[in-house]
């Protein structure tokens, strides 16, 4: 049976309850035990990702094949100590060819990549969260409305024709 490959992706602040963290570990679980889905995709600067990391790490106490894999969007190349550092809490990292030049879009970019090499992926995804206004500089007068990154991985996913499953109530 192939190995299957799981991807986590939702925005940067969540609420973290009790119901949600066992909705995740009963899912999860579920994909373990009846997709084999063995590898789990983690990028940053996510509270769900978070989240995800806590539950994958106390499922590998049952199920200790499975691997959590950080994908990195920035440091094409590593130096010993940083490498070092990540596979304390990692089995594995990797760093998307796409990102390569990516600049600002690197995220992005990397989600891409996580998504494209998954057979499910995870979202926390509310269709009406914006983040927080942003100045191109200190100086400027006017604040511009960023795109959630979330938002455009969701889309991105259901473009793929992703086996995708929204967490956010």
């Amino acid at each position: 049976m192939k190995v299957k490959i799981c991807c986590f992706i939702g925005h940067r602040k969540i609420e973290i309850t009790i119901e949600l963290k066992q909705e995740l570990y009963y899912y999860i679980e579920s994909l373990i035990v009846n997709e084999n889905v063995k590898v789990f995709l983690f990028g940053s600067r996510s509270k769900f990702d978070d989240l995800c990391y806590e539950v994958i790490t106390e499922l590998q106490e049952k199920y200790p094949d499975i691997e959590r894999v950080y994908v990195r969007s920035q440091y094409e190349y590593l130096g010993n100590d940083y490498e070092s550092y990540l596979l304390q809490f990692y089995e594995k990292t990797t760093y998307p060819e796409s990102c390569i030049g990516a600049g600002k879009l690197s995220h992005i970019k990397r989600n891409q990549a996580m998504i494209d090499q998954s057979d499910f992926c995870l979202f926390y995804y509310d269709k009406d969260y914006l983040p927080p206004k942003r100045k191109w500089a200190k100086r400027d007068l006017f604040a511009y409305q960023p795109k959630s990154g979330t938002a455009l991985a969701y889309k991105y996913a259901l473009q793929k024709k992703k086996c995708i499953y929204n967490f956010f109530k």
